[in-house]
């Protein structure tokens, strides 16, 4: 039981803080959590960096995964406080402590029946041995009725195994839910991290892209050519995806898998439809593929004529 405390809340001073609300029967004031804290400190940080940075924008997407990952630990410890650790200090606490000391009453009253039988032995005289015979059947019947108390309370034990299993698989069932969604949060901020190309330069908000095929021609004067032959998609470039209105075709630069439903998954050197949604994350346009749609990362993407 002190185990799965520690567990749950693993600073000692909240533990002793949240006994004494506990014992005073008031609710112990909400605190915000690690995992909350330093979403807190990404997305502020990410803030001032800028969202439109690189680097400002995966900040603030962190900051948010460690916040809902903060929340679902929030979830976990209340849903375990609820349905195990409660109903199992309620056992220790309450039955445990009424079954112990009906045991040891038990073993009070056979030594005191042993007692009884020992005198009786010894006794010789008939007025003797008749008062020590009343006292054994005394004792005798306060043993057999401490005995069946003690009897019929140990009998409950077994549904109260019953009871701590249903608990214990709650238990279980609250932590596989918390490490799928964490698991969940962190697939999908690694997809949303992976619309950065990994070669992006943060000095000069550049970043570098497989040169067109010559059918294909990037927007306007941001496409620089450099030496190596690569095409430099610069920052205005991104800005033309955002604000391209209609239905445009575009070239695929990076092959990207869909993190869920909503979105699209892209194939290198392939051509779709793209058109921006009112609403829709300004890192995001809507694709069409045949009769498959679904949202694309910009920074994927290059606008084709």
């Amino acid at each position: 039981m002190k185990q799965t405390e520690v567990l749950l809340q693993p600073n000692p001073n909240a533990r002793i803080e949240e006994f004494v609300y506990e014992k005073l029967d008031r609710k112990a004031p909400s605190r915000i959590n690690n995992p909350e804290l330093l979403g807190q400190y990404m997305i502020d940080a990410g803030t001032e960096f800028g969202p439109g940075t690189a680097y400002g924008n995966a900040l603030i997407k962190c900051g948010e995964t460690q916040k809902r990952i903060g929340t679902a630990d929030r979830e976990l410890i209340q849903t375990s406080a609820l349905n195990f650790l409660t109903p199992l200090r309620n056992f220790i606490e309450g039955d445990y402590k009424t079954i112990a000391k009906e045991r040891k009453l038990l073993q009070n009253k056979r030594l005191d029946l042993d007692a009884a039988k020992t005198r009786l032995k010894k006794a010789k005289a008939a007025e003797t041995r008749a008062s020590s015979e009343q006292e054994l059947r005394i004792t005798q019947s306060e043993f057999d009725r401490q005995a069946e108390i003690t009897r019929l309370l140990l009998e409950g034990i077994s549904s109260t195994h019953a009871h701590h299993l249903r608990c214990l698989n709650d238990f279980v069932e609250a932590q596989m839910t918390y490490y799928a969604q964490c698991y969940q949060y962190m697939l999908d901020l690694q997809k949303q991290l992976g619309s950065f190309p990994s070669n992006y330069c943060n000095n000069n908000q550049t970043s570098v892209a497989p040169a067109p095929s010559a059918s294909s021609n990037v927007i306007g004067s941001s496409a620089l050519t450099s030496t190596s032959g690569l095409v430099i998609t610069s920052p205005s470039n991104l800005i033309d995806l955002k604000e391209c209105s209609g239905s445009r075709k575009a070239r695929v630069l990076y092959d990207y898998d869909a993190a869920n439903s909503s979105e699209l998954s892209l194939l290198a050197d392939e051509v779709i439809t793209v058109f921006s949604v009112v609403g829709m994350d300004s890192d995001w346009l809507m694709g069409e593929r045949g009769n498959q749609k679904g949202r694309v990362p910009i920074t994927y993407l290059e606008l084709l004529n």
